[in-house]
């Protein structure tokens, strides 16, 4: 994955402002998560957010925009583009996050730590189209994300963590064996 540096005026006020009035409710994770995603859900914006050219997003990976950091570090807004083909690793998160998809689709796969940690479960999946909304927090957010469509995929992802300064919101990758859902 590619990032580029923060650039707080390209997040429009409206959303800040609203994303920043739902993290200084001081509530846990999980419903901060909930909270922001309320927000992003009615301030939403479209691919315009990111120039012509960062829509194209590379052929070496997706691409992660960093659009605004809060000057506390309480927050962070970052777009993310995905060529065809492009995913992450599975992997969890240092922090919430939530995810509003404004072009494409994105394909998330959702796993649990079986075996004494030794290997993962898929428990679920999810194709989110352009303006679902959706969100997570540790522990239990573990996942991969990929672009399986055939058009440029573009999501706007918001961290709880100043995400300039620890550089992604990846806490871990695994590499471990994927085990068939139990029944």
């Amino acid at each position: 994955m590619t990032h580029t540096g923060a650039v707080a005026t390209r997040c429009p006020a409206d959303l800040a402002a609203a994303i920043r009035g739902a993290t200084e409710r001081h509530a846990d994770w999980q419903q901060t998560a909930a909270l922001v995603a309320e927000q992003l859900r009615l301030h939403l914006p479209g691919p315009w957010i990111l120039t012509e050219q960062e829509r194209e997003g590379s052929p070496d990976g997706y691409v992660c925009h960093t659009l605004h950091t809060e000057a506390d570090g309480s927050f962070s807004v970052c777009a993310l583009v995905w060529r065809p083909g492009q995913e992450t690793p599975i992997h969890d998160h240092v922090t919430w996050c939530v995810v509003g998809v404004v072009q494409g689709a994105e394909y998330e796969e959702l796993f649990a730590l079986r075996d004494g940690e030794r290997a993962l479960e898929s428990v679920g999946h999810a194709v989110n189209a352009p303006g679902q909304v959706s969100s997570f927090a540790p522990p239990g957010d573990i996942h991969r994300v990929r672009n399986h469509g055939r058009e440029v995929a573009i999501s706007l992802h918001v961290y709880g963590a100043d995400i300039s300064r620890l550089g992604s919101s990846v806490r871990r990758t695994y590499d471990l064996p994927v085990l068939a859902p139990s029944r």
